[in-house]
């Protein structure tokens, strides 16, 4: 249709489907007057006005809550490792860190994760993959979030400075 090269002579074809389009201009009622603009998009339904009216979906505020306990958790980890170096002698350090991050409890972010897991396919309205035989991917990447535990932990804050 948009050729870029040199132009080429008409097909009967295109005149013919010129000449129909130009028939059809000349005898519609619409001729020179604005079109009703009527937008298609969506459908409304009761739970869409609903959730419209009720703010943010449960699972945004929970990952909203999983973030911010994630990086609390993140900076309280900081600040014991780096009260811990200043009160043991460097070479028992590895070993108190680990004896403190395994006895770290994580339990309120990880039962926020663990609803996140159970309850967002649903409140997201995921749709099933068949070939996977699971909810499709989220930016392509499995919507479950793993818990926090000692080896996340250590994998952020290792015990050699």
């Amino acid at each position: 249709m948009l050729r870029e090269d040199a132009p080429r002579a008409q097909t009967p074809r295109e005149r013919r489907q010129l000449a129909g389009l130009e028939e059809d201009l000349r005898s519609t009622p619409l001729r020179g007057k604005p079109l009703p603009l009527r937008l298609r998009n969506f459908r409304p339904t009761a739970d869409g006005y609903l959730a419209s009216l009720g703010g943010p979906l449960p699972y945004m505020v929970r990952l909203r809550e999983i973030e911010a306990l994630t990086v609390a958790h993140e900076q309280s980890l900081a600040a014991a490792r780096d009260r811990l170096a200043s009160e043991v002698p460097p070479e028992r350090f590895t070993e108190a860190w680990d004896e403190l991050v395994e006895a770290w409890s994580f339990d309120e972010v990880n039962e926020l994760i663990e609803r996140h897991n159970r309850w967002y396919p649903v409140e997201a309205r995921l749709p099933m993959d068949p070939r996977r035989r699971d909810y499709v991917l989220v930016n392509g990447r499995d919507y479950r979030l793993e818990p926090l535990d000692a080896q996340w932990a250590l994998a952020r804050f290792p015990a050699g400075h």
